[in-house]
């Protein structure tokens, strides 16, 4: 038996030994996470005229921009109307549109991060107290049903149900919190105050009062709340705050649990068994980024099994060439594999940032080159495309191809784009560099100044760089003192002849040139690890890295899966998209070919765009003249992808005809084409009817056609009007009809007028009038010479109606 004192003394060091085993596992489990760290957005200065821009205006123009917006429509008010004190109705068009206000908030604390603003502050202040003001005790915040509840008026009520959560899938309820969570962390970084964190945390205890094992089993109808979970997981430390995010992600594909929503909202099957990329891209995105901040916080490998495959089905078969996700605007998604039209690609500018946000993460959890490679034609195209240079002007839907149907605007009813591209911008600095013990990964270039801490110790970076225009690179590395240390650099798939990963698009011509870089002066090896060259050594104040990287144009060609592409051929330069507009090529782009082997040249323009490097290249313009295609040689002038739409209205294609037979000859002039447009009050796209652009089907997108919708079952009127009296007897309509997406159909009926001095008078048609599908509709009738034709349609019950063209002989 051991002696009294010594017992005693083993007893306190086992009991010691105890504590240090348990605190090791406590901080053993709190170290599970992303081997590679990112950095802080603030880390990063960018000094440039590309990126710095950009930012400066989401913070000068665009965030303000928001803010006035959603005061206009009334989405703060909302919050107003919500609270005890607060009479009204809801406002605004969507109930899930407080998401915008929060979406708005997070973006304005980045921008406080970078350049702090007291103005900015005191507002966002003010317009937190109006959101606690709107939260109900128990934390619930959602001000469609308060507002309900306290007897006001809401649109699209049905969507809401008689209970919190019972519409999930359509209220929205939990997406909104989660862009309140994310909101309320990026405030509490930016400005120490919990005053919105607070709110946060009483609804996020809420969430978990009502739903997990037992009690709902739901998951999120629209996927978001498990992103912001994940952040206030990291910011409290507190686990049951992940554990509710994989609780929500483990519940789709759940029947046991809820009735499926099924493939649109990825709630089709268990996560970890989905291997393709389906349904409304937004919310697939944003739930593998979701899935890969919960794989890296738990080490659940069938997560990383699924990102993998699911990864692979996006950038091997689904993914654009400008890295926009999303080839239908039906459901706002993915369309079966290799198919990717361009004039119809939806391509929602959401769907780009939430791709960006899921290929970092991957990085973060691989830490392989090529999520980066995709990472950045994102940012460079899909992302930029869809805020104007000016920065209060947005594109929701962001195609390939343009007949002049589109123009960025001010707003939206349903305004998820713009705060969502006002927050992503001033995040830019986090991915420029991340870390991982002694390794510095640098992802990105950018003319910039850094302050990074690795090793313990902080390091100061500076680029040197006019990049993306050109490929000279200096890094200028100092250390707090001389240490042993890993750079790595990434050097990009398409400096190395690879236009994406997988092969869904490749480069036609063969890479002659390829990256140096030198380290003080001395060349090394290009030995690459995952995308990566490696350069181990001690590094010391001043110490610098020199890399080049090839800048010449590439001929660009698809998948020959890829039907909408064959016999066309895009351009890149570095990570830029290029796309060929109607300004610098004489109005027109769907005329032109691009032959193989014409050499490309380049010129920078500082007055043009903001500042852009064209690219020219001898081609060929075809036209139809005395009924014949003629063809005369014609430069070609491209210009990037993200700056088009800011000259008017008019035709862009990034994908050029290579082949003769994929030309659209410019026609001639014909008298529906030199008509003037008139119709009934509603209608929408008049210009075109009489574009002379022929389309595929009834259900053709990729040309404009004119609509009245919402109107419904009503009869209205479309006429032309011709600059002189002509004499006419036949006319051909082709009818817009979007059955499986929309609610336009074939008119019920319909006649054709002529005018007759200040009369309209019915033709004397000699057949009967067609309402036929995918066709045109010829009708025959007596000639009359007039200075104008009418066509009055009737609607079908519940449904409007439209036209893609019509023709007058």
């Amino acid at each position: 038996m051991l002696p009294f004192k010594l017992g005693k003394k083993i007893a306190e060091l086992t009991v010691i030994l105890l504590a240090f085993i348990l605190i090791g596992a406590c901080s053993s489990e709190k170290k599970l996470d992303y081997s590679i760290k990112s950095i802080k957005l603030t880390d990063v200065r960018f000094d440039d005229n590309f990126w710095s821009k950009r930012i400066e205006t989401d913070i000068k123009v665009t965030i303000p921009h928001i803010f006035k917006e959603e005061e206009t429509t009334g989405r703060i008010k909302n919050f107003e109307n919500a609270s005890p004190a607060g009479k009204g109705d809801f406002c605004s068009n969507y109930p899930f549109d407080d998401s915008d206000v929060y979406k708005t908030i997070e973006a304005a604390s980045y921008a406080l991060m970078l350049h702090y603003d007291p103005e900015l502050d005191k507002y966002l202040d003010s317009l937190i107290a109006k959101i606690a003001a709107a939260q109900e005790k128990d934390g619930y915040l959602y001000t469609a049903r308060t507002i309900k509840n306290k007897g006001g008026k809401v649109p699209l009520e049905e969507w809401l149900g008689n209970s919190r959560w019972q519409r999930e899938e359509e209220a929205h309820e939990l997406y909104d919190a989660g862009h309140l969570y994310e909101a309320a962390v990026a405030h509490y970084q930016a400005t120490h105050k919990k005053t919105l964190l607070n709110v946060a945390l009483k609804n996020a205890d809420l969430v978990l009062k009502d739903f997990g094992p037992g009690k709902l089993m739901l998951p999120p109808g629209h996927q978001e709340i498990e992103i912001g979970l994940v952040k206030l997981y990291r910011l409290t430390g507190e686990k049951k705050y992940l554990d509710q995010a994989k609780f929500f992600l483990d519940q789709r594909g759940n029947a046991r649990g809820h009735k499926l929503y099924g493939f649109y909202s990825q709630d089709h099957l268990p996560v970890t068994q989905q291997t393709e990329a389906v349904g409304h891209a937004v919310r697939a995105a944003y739930m593998y980024s979701a899935m890969a901040d919960v794989a890296a916080l738990t080490g659940d490998q069938a997560y990383v099994q699924a990102l993998d495959k699911l990864w692979e089905d996006v950038v091997f078969r689904k993914i654009y060439l400008t890295g926009g996700i999303g080839s239908t605007g039906a459901w706002e998604g993915f369309g079966p594999a290799y198919n990717l039209p361009n004039a119809s690609a939806y391509c929602e500018t959401c769907a780009s940032i939430a791709n960006a946000f899921w290929n970092y993460r991957m990085f973060l959890l691989q830490g392989e080159g090529k999520y980066l490679d995709v990472f950045e034609r994102i940012i460079f195209n899909g992302v930029l495309s869809g805020v104007s240079l000016s920065g209060d002007k947005f594109f929701y839907a962001n195609p390939l191809a343009s007949f002049g149907q589109q123009e960025r605007s001010p707003w939206f009813g349903c305004a998820c784009c713009p705060p969502n591209i006002a927050r992503f911008l001033p995040q830019l600095g986090q991915y420029v560099y991340a870390t991982s013990g002694n390794r510095l990964y640098v992802n990105l270039y950018g003319q910039s100044t850094s302050k990074v801490k690795m090793d313990n110790q902080e390091l100061e970076l500076e680029q040197e760089t006019e990049y993306p225009w050109k490929g000279d690179i200096k890094i200028k590395i100092s250390p707090e003192k001389a240490a042993e240390f890993s750079v790595y650099l990434r050097i990009p798939g398409w400096a190395l002849g690879e236009a994406i990963p997988g092969g869904l698009y490749y480069f036609a011509d063969k890479v002659e040139t390829r990256p140096m870089v030198k380290v003080n002066g001395q060349e090394i090896p290009l030995k690459l690890e995952n995308g990566f060259l490696p350069i181990s050594r001690q590094w010391k104040a001043g110490d610098t890295i020199e890399i080049n990287l090839p800048m010449e144009p590439h001929r660009v060609l698809a998948n020959e899966k890829v039907k909408d592409d064959l016999g066309l051929v895009a351009v890149q330069r570095g990570p830029i998209v290029y796309c060929a507009e109607w300004p610098d090529n004489y109005g027109r782009v769907s005329n032109l070919l691009l032959p193989d082997g014409a050499a490309f040249t380049t010129e920078f323009k500082p007055e043009l765009l903001g500042g852009v490097t064209l690219i020219k290249a001898p081609g060929q313009a075809f036209k139809v003249e005395k009924g014949k295609i003629i063809s005369q040689a014609q430069e070609i002038t491209l210009i990037p992808y993200y700056a088009w739409a800011h000259r008017g209205r008019g035709e862009m294609a990034v994908w050029i005809a290579r082949e003769k037979d994929k030309v659209r000859p410019q026609p001639e002039p014909s008298l529906a084409s030199k008509a003037r447009v008139e119709a009934s009050e509603g209608a929408k796209g008049t210009k075109f009817i009489n574009d002379q652009y022929e389309p595929e089907n009834s259900d053709d997108h990729s040309v404009g056609y004119l609509h009245w919708w919402p109107k419904k079952g009503t009869t209205e009127w479309v006429s032309y009007e011709f600059p002189k009296p002509v004499k006419v007897s036949e006319v051909a309509v082709y009818w817009f009809d979007d059955t499986g997406e929309g609610e336009c159909r074939v008119p019920a009926s319909w006649k054709l007028f002529y005018r007759q001095g200040n009369h309209w008078t019915e033709v004397k048609a000699k057949g009967s009038y067609g309402v036929e599908k995918d066709k045109y509709n010829i009708v025959k009738f007596s000639p009359v010479t007039t200075t104008g034709l009418k066509i009055e349609l009737k609607f079908q019950k519940d449904f409007s109606a439209g036209l893609q063209e019509w023709e007058v002989k």
